[in-house]
């Protein structure tokens, strides 16, 4: 031990050891923040409040309350799914968009648990809603809350064009009558799972992704998924938050 405490001495010396040290902490400070380790996990939250202006003037829309029955049965939908890029200049019903939020993220258990598997049940995806044909809503972008099936204003005006601009210019994402968005707040899941979680969120999405597509079916609406876009102007367009990514767009519509 003693030659091991002279070879420090001499090789590093008192001020190389506090650079090592200083750096031996900043690179663990680092892992955590990346991570979201050593902080508490924050609530999720119930709906993002609209901004100052004239988002403001927006109402807070109750959705219908949705069926869990139908005389469309889950087999048929496996068989006739498919991706829907035409779709025709009708709107879609509010009970319409109402069953297809909650069959990407209904509540479904008194516990909270939803109509998608969440790893942990931590639930780190956001659900948004680009209006643009929906009878009985006002044009603009929504946030979903599930625990209170209600959209909530997030901002005013039809932004298909700009999402369709954002996504490489795909047509079906303007033409749809509305477009759903999918968000995820990583650190809700990294926290307990670290950088393995983000692979659970991507996974997650996918699942609500596919109950869309196949409550889609069973109405007789068209969908589609699409990854392609700027995140960025994406982010910018639905006033996300810190910290939350887009992940998916997928524009609904009545099929031709």
């Amino acid at each position: 031990m003693p030659a091991r405490r002279n070879f420090w001495k001499s090789t590093v010396g008192a001020a190389g050891r506090g650079r090592l040290v200083s750096g031996a902490v900043f690179c663990t400070l680092a892992s955590f923040l990346t991570l979201g380790w050593g902080s508490e996990m924050p609530p999720a939250p119930e709906g993002k409040a609209p901004p100052p202006g004239k988002e403001a003037a927006m109402k807070a829309v109750k959705l219908p309350k949705a069926r869990t029955e139908s005389d469309v049965s889950l087999e048929s939908t496996f068989l006739t799914r498919r991706s829907v890029r035409s779709y025709k200049n009708e709107p879609i019903t509010l009970e319409e968009l109402g069953q297809l939020l909650w069959a990407a993220q209904g509540i479904t258990h008194p516990d909270g648990l939803r109509t998608a598997p969440s790893a942990g049940a931590l639930y780190p995806l956001e659900l948004y809603v680009a209006a643009g044909r929906v009878e009985g809503l006002t044009q603009g972008v929504y946030s979903y809350d599930p625990h209170k099936h209600t959209l909530r204003p997030v901002a005013e005006g039809d932004m298909r064009a700009a999402l369709s601009a954002a996504a490489l210019g795909q047509d079906p994402v303007r033409r749809g009558a509305a477009v759903l968005v999918f968000s995820g707040v990583h650190r809700r899941t990294t926290i307990k799972y670290g950088r393995r979680g983000v692979r659970y969120v991507h996974i997650e999405v996918g699942h609500a992704a596919q109950n869309v597509c196949l409550q889609a079916e069973a109405l007789g609406l068209g969908a589609l998924t699409v990854g392609a876009f700027d995140d960025a102007k994406v982010h910018g367009l639905l006033k996300m938050g810190d910290g939350e990514e887009p992940l998916y767009l997928m524009p609904v519509g009545k099929p031709f």
